[in-house]
């Protein structure tokens, strides 16, 4: 009887602890940018999960048209198979960003092979692309206190996302993935998108690629322009 006062005690730091791990913008293992400011009609444009030759090139030839900046977070693996795709990601002045070397799930890892995804996928885009890494999302936006602290070593910015559409489900088409965005859209929204499938790196993605210039064309209509993510770097970070 002496430990029934401790069972709402012990659910709440589980509530907590689930919330920290599966939440992608929860500030309880440090801080996580999901929005950007609401106070007019922005929003902004990440691909996770590539490079993909099928996906990768023609989002980049519509962004290229658009005049539309974008952040790819980069599987390590992905770039090791697809350096080429990587490096016209960033010739083309877009923002690549960590997302692991193998797309691991974070929350279920302990600090040495935390910092083995993060710190091998740092060495290979940098050397594959040139590019200085400064952002990274965990894959599913999982995360647990180990990773913190091998994101403030490498110095990045974490970023979640204020929606996603499920463009990565193979039964979604690409007309539904183009509604679903228009449907959510609202100011500050950090779009969730897929150029790459995490665990297969030539899996198809296509479907998102020829829903984007719907999406930037419907967003603009409606008073939206796209920024880049690095707006909401910290300013000591840009």
């Amino acid at each position: 009887m002496a430990l029934t006062p401790l069972v709402p005690v012990a659910a709440g730091a589980l509530g907590a602890w689930a919330y920290g791990t599966y939440e992608p913008n929860s500030p309880l293992f440090g801080r996580a940018i999901g929005r950007g400011p609401t106070r007019e009609r922005v929003a902004y444009l990440t691909f996770d999960d590539g490079p993909n030759p099928r996906a990768t090139e023609p989002i980049l030839e519509t962004l290229a048209a658009s005049a539309t900046p974008a952040v790819f977070f980069l599987v390590g693996e992905h770039v090791r198979r697809f350096p080429a795709v990587a490096r016209r990601v960033v010739g083309a002045g877009h923002e690549v960003g960590n997302h692991t070397w193998r797309h691991r799930k974070l929350h279920v890892l302990g600090p040495r092979r935390i910092r083995e995804e993060l710190e091998r996928a740092h060495e290979l885009i940098t050397e594959a692309t040139g590019a200085s890494l400064r952002t990274f999302r965990a894959p599913h936006g999982y995360r647990n206190p180990f990773v913190r602290s091998v994101t403030r070593r490498l110095g990045y910015t974490v970023f979640g996302w204020t929606f996603g559409v499920w463009d990565s489900d193979p039964r979604v088409s690409a007309d539904e993935i183009r509604a679903r965005v228009r449907r959510k859209l609202r100011p500050g929204a950090i779009i969730l998108l897929h150029d790459g499938d995490g665990y297969d790196p030539e899996g198809d993605r296509r479907r998102t690629a020829a829903a984007l210039p719907g999406i930037i064309s419907d967003a603009r209509a409606a008073g939206y322009a796209f920024r880049p993510l690095t707006d909401l770097l910290p300013a000591g970070a840009r």
